[in-house]
């Protein structure tokens, strides 16, 4: 069974695999000072919820944009699953050309992104991840990935906002009851939703006047479900994306 494990700045999703097939994934808050030990007693707890034993793992791959922790996921590889993990990192096949200037600034999360909408829809194709930034990634065509957009997240957003406005309540982020608040809570609400629909999609439309119409527009993330509703031009969303890029990342390079 492979194991593969993205670790995002805010949230850590994982998933397992049995060939093509995920067997079954969590997610569980990113805490930047775990140690290995606590990782592995977090893996061992999740994994045993659904019968599964850390024995059952025979091979893995990581991705983290914390550098903090990448080393952590590695120790514990080696101490609580007998073997060295994959890292997502420079010198791994992608099976693409990366047409950025330089290779190594990308994020090992956009990288599994680009993979899996290159796998899917060959090109062109538009990746929008909603975690702590929303990034856009874009693959051409000719099946190379183009580069990508990046834009302060939904919750980074937010908290900006009621942290600096001192009378501004904290605000969870439920559905607005209509574009115009009736409080000062609906009104935060529709301004964020509405706000960072419009914003995709009008990064969308300069995107697709690039590529073409017929780009296929898929999200990923942990916020994708809250604003791809109101907005116009994403055709799907896709919680395992990125875990679906990962393990093609490893079969191409096991």
């Amino acid at each position: 069974m492979l194991l593969a494990v993205d670790v995002g700045n805010t949230q850590t999703h994982f998933g397992t695999f049995r060939g093509d097939a995920l067997v079954e994934h969590w997610r569980f808050a990113t805490i930047a000072q775990s140690t290995a030990d606590e990782i592995g007693a977090t893996l061992r707890n999740l994994l045993e919820l659904r019968g599964i034993g850390m024995a059952d793992i025979s091979a893995s791959i990581v991705s983290s944009t914390v550098p903090t922790l990448a080393p952590e996921w590695l120790a514990m590889g080696e101490r609580y699953l007998g073997h060295t993990m994959l890292e997502v990192g420079p010198g791994l096949k992608t099976g693409m050309a990366l047409r950025y200037d330089n290779p190594r600034e990308i994020g090992a999360d956009r990288l599994a992104n680009a993979v899996a909408i290159r796998e899917r829809f060959g090109g062109p194709a538009i990746c929008v991840d909603f975690g702590t930034s929303v990034n856009f990634d874009i693959v051409g065509a000719d099946g190379d990935f183009l580069g990508g957009i990046l834009v302060p997240g939904v919750e980074i957003s937010l908290q900006a906002l009621t942290s600096r406005g001192a009378r501004l309540p904290q605000v969870d982020l439920l559905p607005p009851r209509g574009v115009i608040g009736k409080s000062t809570v609906d009104a935060i609400r529709s301004g964020v939703i509405y706000g960072f629909a419009g914003a995709i999609d009008g990064i969308l439309r300069r995107l697709l006047d690039e590529l073409g119409d017929d780009t296929d527009v898929i999200a990923t993330g942990g916020l994708a479900r809250t604003i791809v509703p109101y907005t116009e031009l994403i055709d799907e969303v896709d919680d395992l994306l990125t875990l679906t890029g990962l393990r093609l990342l490893y079969e191409r390079n096991s």
